[in-house]
């Protein structure tokens, strides 16, 4: 394909900012679309509202070349990528409605030979409903207007290397879609490519985060286990995975970010079958709740054995270590109900500035100072020197 085309690139989060990135570095022109005009002031000056290894780097050099133009609406282009978070409502429900207002901005821009590429999270059949719903406000695009379903595999902290290496799966109706689609990823993509029908996509994107949630939680059960029974859960994993077919996952304090805790429910919500991958996500749910329990034991039992009540220190929002990503951290809602509680806490995580919503961050040294029991939520490099001092608890989390 010509890279000379242009690519709209709608929502430029996690996925799309970097995704834009790599695109305009690729040769094309590419227009970033975003409604926070925030995020676009700061994007048409190459920096990057999030913390990314080599994205701003990336985003000076594509910037300065104005191969990457940030708006906060969009333009008639030759493609467009919808790239918006679908989150979870009240019940489980996929959101899918900032995909719909994405669609519904660009539905008055389509022409005849556009190509429309949902990369954002769905419901298995959304891009056939998404599709009937264009063409029945534009029904003289019928059999005009391509159509894709590119699901991303992203891993915070690593977004630029995964989306460059990591192999894709792209769902089409059609020759011509997968054609111009497999054109446009294999321009930066280094994986493999490969093609299949729209819906077996869908539900790949959802089947791979399912996989890792189940697998996580019998990790996370395992570890409660462990505990009840005096096991050293981490002696346990070791011992386990030197038998030939096991290969199991360390535990956590639950499960965060905006893919495994999430994507699970887009299987979940309207269908009784996926019992299992329901019970996983209970599980991991449950492990949040039983670590907050679990500290408040140890506060009781200093509180009891040293005659005062203990100032506590909790180390690490994140959901994940070494990055600085607060989606659905399973870390700030232990920090939060800590602190609702009404204990002496002061929080500190290496990766953020001020506050967290109401809660301060402290600075590492002053939480190691003056508090007596420090638990690490979640184990950011900075910290890993930390396991083993006597008032410092891990839990064998990880």
């Amino acid at each position: 394909m010509s890279k000379e085309i242009s690519i709209s690139v709608i929502g430029l989060g996690y996925v799309g900012l970097p995704l834009s990135a790599l695109l305009a570095d690729s040769g094309f022109k590419v227009k970033g679309v975003d409604i926070n005009k925030e995020i676009v002031d700061l994007t048409n000056t190459g920096k990057s509202h999030i913390a990314e290894p080599g994205l701003e780097k990336l985003l000076k050099k594509v910037v300065s070349k104005k191969n990457l133009v940030a708006y906060e609406k969009p333009s008639e282009s030759d493609v467009f990528i919808i790239a918006v978070p679908t989150p979870i409502k009240e019940g489980f429900e996929p959101d899918v409605d900032k995909v719909m207002n994405a669609l519904d901005s660009i539905i008055p821009l389509l022409n005849e030979g556009n190509l429309v590429i949902i990369q954002s999270t769905v419901p298995v059949g959304f891009s056939d409903m998404a599709k009937s719903y264009v063409l029945n406000k534009r029904n003289d695009l019928e059999n005009k207007i391509l159509w894709a379903y590119c699901p991303e595999r992203v891993f915070p902290g690593e977004a630029i290397a995964e989306l460059k290496n990591n192999n894709r799966i792209i769902g089409v109706y059609d020759d011509r879609s997968a054609e111009i689609a497999k054109s446009i990823y294999s321009s930066f993509v280094n994986g493999n490519i490969f093609i299949t029908d729209v819906r077996t996509a869908e539900m790949c994107k959802l089947v791979e985060n399912a996989y890792r949630d189940v697998n996580i939680a019998f990790a996370n059960e395992i570890s409660i286990l462990c505990n009840k029974y005096g096991v050293d859960v981490e002696e346990l994993i070791r011992l386990v995975n030197n038998h030939p077919r096991v290969d199991m996952l360390k535990p956590g304090v639950g499960v965060g970010g905006h893919c495994i805790a999430i994507d699970p429910y887009f299987l979940i919500w309207g269908n009784d079958e996926a019992k299992l991958i329901k019970t996983a996500r209970e599980v991991n749910l449950y492990k949040t709740k039983w670590v907050i329990s679990q500290i408040e034991l140890m506060i009781t039992q200093f509180s009891y054995k040293e005659k005062y009540i203990p100032t506590v220190g909790l180390l690490g929002l994140s959901y994940k270590p070494d990055v600085d990503d607060l989606r659905e951290s399973p870390s700030l809602e232990i920090a939060r109900e800590i602190i609702r509680r009404g204990y002496r806490v002061m929080v500190s995580d290496v990766y953020q500035k001020d506050y967290v919503g109401d809660i301060k961050i402290c600075p590492l040294e002053d939480v190691l100072s003056k508090c007596n029991l420090i638990f690490i939520l979640t184990l950011h490099k900075e910290y890993r020197e930390l396991v083993g001092r006597d008032n410092i608890k891990l839990f064998s989390f990880y």
